[in-house]
């Protein structure tokens, strides 16, 4: 597609084949040179051979176990994959690569990330930056422009090729057609089991959505979820239907050899592993953080005891005044009772919002749409989400009285009295709360975190953050507050303005969060604790806030989770009790989060009501709960017991993934890294090629320190157009420290490097930097030794014999650097990068005159001519094993090469490039 036509009589000069000249043998330098000249060439491939083609463009370094998925969605002619692993293994690099794999392989022109809204910026940053895939939003604020000035009947997803798109802005009826007739052949599906089960409109639209979508047989699709079955099996096996229709009998099918065969069918197609389950692969051990956990209370007493006991006293005065009354007066005192004793649980601030806003009526609407209505917003600001898919977003403190419920003077001046004594508890001398976190994040900075701190509700966030930078020395640490208040933009570079600043002043961030950061927004290069301020009234969101620190690439070696509760407050010990310490307890024991089974808006308004039918005090109320929870106790755990199980069994056969084991992949991944480089070859590239700039290295316990000014004025230039300027502080280290920046083949410091000295070796301007010929006297040789630095290049043929693009053929590029070994007059021999190594290591043991390196060069490089042949020879035999290689890892599993819809032939491009020339004598004998 990108070829070009070129009309000769129009052409000055007539086209001539594209060589290198041989090295110039008046040009030579040291081995030390030469061997940076072969790291430079190697790490500037991107079309480059090997069993992986995307690796080139990637701009971090896989592990190993995230190449799983990759290699099971290979051995498939059309993917359908759905990839379940546990929450911050890294779901999105094990999709991002599948989706580059099949873009340099020639296989796919478009693609579609569905997601939820709040996770679509997300989206569009992770394949821009870690895969150089350039994508646009598609959602209700972005269509309109995006459309404007297409023709009739264009579609956004047939002009842009790569998109990223919101769920719920593509699944109404309105959309959802024409997506479907535009829907680019290549699908991935963030949150898939927010598609499938459950009750609501919006949810019976999504699975429509998808299940038209997965009808095309011939569509790629790739589902993500940390969570395929949470106990509601038509749900689970909806999702499986998503795949291929027939998984959808799983369910019906009794034990036996039918059922056997579907489940070993299904398997091919599935991924879900623990952390635990990353043990085996040897070399990925350290790369998640130990969770340190545990609990600390405070004691509402005082001020602050008393006027809990009035507001608790107020709220069931509500409840109790609306029990006679109308279906709507009764919600409405049912959702400010809530919405007080949440509040008053939460911080003086929230409280006081609270007892000032009033919830009303709405005029000209039915009474039970009213109803509806109140439950909803109620849900929204009181409750923390049905389900593990429906976490609402909504901080904004709730309205905590009605409109009827100030009927007197009388009770207009108690209300008033409550919110003054509200007013006067802020502050830690009065809020054992907040005393007892300012004391809790002393303990974390001086201990070496970096704490997040989650609450409910905005204004508890700021008058966190106010209070906070108050009681914390400003030399020593930085408090920030992120809150629902700001874009998902805003909120990112809040974030990393936080840590830019503490890093500069050499202070401790503290972030103040509300659950707008508990999902979307990556926090573990920044952060390495999370503090519970406020319980979370749903499971799904308490792992999700740990989450964000407690995932793939936390450079701390452990992460410090704190939750902070009331001892003597019924509302935090029902949930504790009922909910989240259960929830804990199944994540410890099966290694992977199991949701509520239930509808969990059902059980706290059953666990609440059981709060406010209580009497008398806190000591009092507290003792009578813990038995008046047990129905509902028990309830929760029969069903929570029933998911639980069902996930157990999930795990030991459908989920788990037992085709693919290290000794499956590594061979593969290893061939690439050989083709490539990768993490020991960048840094040794970078280090070398800093010294011979004349640039120092100053080297840290965990990182280097490179002073940019100190390279090359054109390695500078090219950093600073990049946004490199003054010193760098860096690491091949998947989890860098703060303030340090993990280096790869892709990162503008390598690519600029790599370019600057490929450029001045070919150009012989400065061998000392890049050198394409060399000689020495060496004991490391017992005859004279040559190493020739040849380019390969190969066109890879892909003949499609079948399927929608039966007849079509697609020629791509893959390049390759070997370095070959001649021992005096012998054939040259491909050696391996541990012999280059090696050889291109050792030390000179006497110095050579000019002339007599410059007439021993020459004498080596009169005989390439003549050497054509076997460098011709190796080029076709690596061109067959780059055949194989490729075939390999695209073949079905268990299928033949014959049944492959994909013809593939590899050819080289001759001659072949001599791009260095090095010579190594043994030591003349005095």
């Amino acid at each position: 597609r990108e070829a070009q036509l070129i009309y000769l009589p129009l052409e000055k000069e007539p086209p001539k084949s594209a060589t290198f000249p041989p090295p110039n043998p008046a040009m030579s330098a040291a081995q030390a040179a030469g061997l940076l000249l072969r790291d430079a060439f190697r790490l500037k491939l991107r079309a480059g051979a090997g069993p992986f083609r995307c690796v080139g463009n990637l701009a971090f370094e896989p592990r190993a176990y995230q190449l799983v998925p990759l290699l099971m969605a290979l051995r498939q002619e059309v993917i359908r994959l759905l990839i379940a692993d546990d929450v911050g293994i890294g779901k999105t690099i094990e999709a991002g690569l599948i989706l580059r794999e099949m873009i340099d392989r020639g296989e796919i022109e478009r693609a579609t990330v569905i997601c939820p809204p709040h996770l679509c910026e997300q989206w569009q940053e992770e394949l821009k930056t870690k895969f150089n895939i350039e994508t646009v939003v598609v959602r209700t604020g972005t269509a309109g422009r995006l459309e404007r000035g297409f023709p009739a009947g264009q579609s956004i997803f047939e002009v842009y090729p790569f998109t990223v798109v919101s769920l719920d802005y593509i699944k109404s009826e309105r959309r959802r057609d024409e997506f479907i007739r535009a829907c680019p052949e290549f699908l991935i599906v963030d949150e898939a089991h927010s598609c499938v089960g459950g009750a609501g409109t919006g949810r019976h639209l999504r699975f429509e959505l998808l299940r038209d979508l997965a009808a095309n047989v011939e569509r790629h699709l790739v589902m993500l979820t940390a969570t395929p079955h949470s106990g509601d099996d038509e749900a689970f096996h909806n999702l499986l239907g998503l795949i291929d229709e027939k998984f959808i009998t799983l369910r019906e099918l009794s034990e036996g050899r039918t059922r056997d065969q579907l489940r070993g069918e299904l398997a091919r197609h599935f991924v879900q592993r623990r952390r635990e389950d990353i043990s085996e692969w040897k070399e990925e051990l350290g790369l998640f953080p130990d969770r340190e956990s545990r609990e600390e209370t405070y004691t509402l007493t005082g001020d602050w005891g008393a006027l809990f006991e009035l507001v608790l006293e107020y709220a069931r005065g509500m409840v109790e005044k609306a029990e006679k009354k109308s279906r709507l007066e009764q919600r409405m005192n049912w959702w400010a009772a809530l919405a007080l004793l949440r509040c008053i649980s939460s911080s003086p601030a929230a409280a006081s919002i609270a007892l000032r806003t009033r919830l009303g009526a709405v005029e000209g609407v039915s009474e039970e749409e009213q109803v509806e209505d109140i439950d909803v917003r109620g849900a929204e600001t009181v409750l923390d989400g049905q389900s593990v898919d429906e976490l609402n977003m909504d901080e904004t403190v709730p309205a905590g009285t009605t409109d009827d419920s100030v009927t007197s003077e009388e009770d207009a001046e108690w209300l008033r009295g409550l919110i003054a004594q509200a007013d006067s508890l802020r502050g830690p001398k009065n809020d054992p709360k907040l005393a007892l976190l300012t004391r809790q994040v002393k303990e974390l900075i001086r201990d070496g975190f970096r704490p997040v701190v989650f609450c409910r509700y905005i204004a508890t966030a700021h008058y966190l953050s106010e209070e906070l930078g108050k009681a914390l020395p400003k030399k020593k640490t930085i408090v920030q507050a992120v809150t629902g208040e700001l874009t998902p933009d805003e909120r990112d570079e809040r974030v990393a303005q936080l840590s830019r600043d503490g890093d500069e002043g050499g202070r401790i961030p503290v972030l103040v969060a509300t659950d707008c950061l508990s999902e979307g927004i990556n926090l573990q290069h920044y952060f390495n604790a999370v503090v519970h301020y406020d319980l979370v009234w749903n499971p799904t969101r308490h792992e999700q806030r740990e989450g964000r620190v407690d995932r793939f690439g936390q450079p701390s070696p452990s992460v410090r989770v704190l939750m902070l509760y009331g001892a003597n407050n019924p509302v935090d010990g029902a949930v504790l009790r009922v909910i989240l310490r259960k929830a804990e307890k199944i994540r410890k024991e099966l290694g992977v989060s199991v949701p509520m089974p239930t509808d969990t808006n059902a059980i706290m308004e059953a666990i609440m009501q059981t709060v406010l039918l209580q009497s008398g005090g806190l000591v009092d109320a507290s003792r009578q709960l813990q038995m008046d929870l047990r129905e509902v106790e028990e309830e929760v755990d029969k069903t929570w017991e029933s998911a639980k199980e069902k996930a157990r069994e999930g795990r030991q056969t459908v989920f788990a993934q037992r085709r693919l084991r290290p000794e499956d992949v590594l061979p593969e991944w290893d061939k690439t890294v050989a083709v490539l480089g990768a993490g020991e070859d960048v840094m040794r590239f970078v280090r070398v090629a800093a010294e011979r700039m004349g640039a120092t290295l100053d080297r840290k316990e965990d990182h280097y320190r490179l002073p940019l000014q100190a390279l090359k004025a054109g390695v500078t230039a090219r950093l600073e157009e990049a946004g490199f300027e003054g010193d760098l502080r860096f690491t091949a280290s998947p989890s860098p420290a703060p303030g340090v920046i993990q280096i790869h083949r892709a990162h503008p410091l390598v690519i600029a490097l790599a370019d600057y000295v490929a450029e001045v070796a070919l150009d012989e301007d400065n061998p000392e930097v890049g050198s394409r010929c060399s000689m020495v006297f060496t004991d490391g040789v017992k005859s004279r030794t040559t190493v020739y630095l040849l380019r390969l290049r190969h066109q890879i043929h892909a003949e499609y014999v079948s399927g929608p693009r039966a007849g079509e053929r697609n020629d791509l590029l893959a390049e390759e650097c070997i370095m070959l070994c001649q021992n005096s007059d012998e054939v040259p021999r491909l050696m391996g990068d541990p012999e280059a190594l090696a050889l291109m290591g050792l030390e000179p043991s006497r110095n050579i005159q000019a002339e007599q390196r410059e007439r021993q060069l020459q004498r080596t490089l009169d005989r390439l001519d003549a050497l054509q042949p076997v460098f011709e020879d190796q080029a076709r035999q690596r061109a067959v094993e780059l055949l194989e290689d490729h075939i390999r890892v695209r073949e079905a599993s268990r299928g033949s090469r014959e049944a492959m819809r994909v013809r593939y032939d590899v050819t080289p491009c001759l001659p072949v490039d001599v791009i260095g020339v090095y010579l190594l004598l043994p030591t003349p004998k005095v």
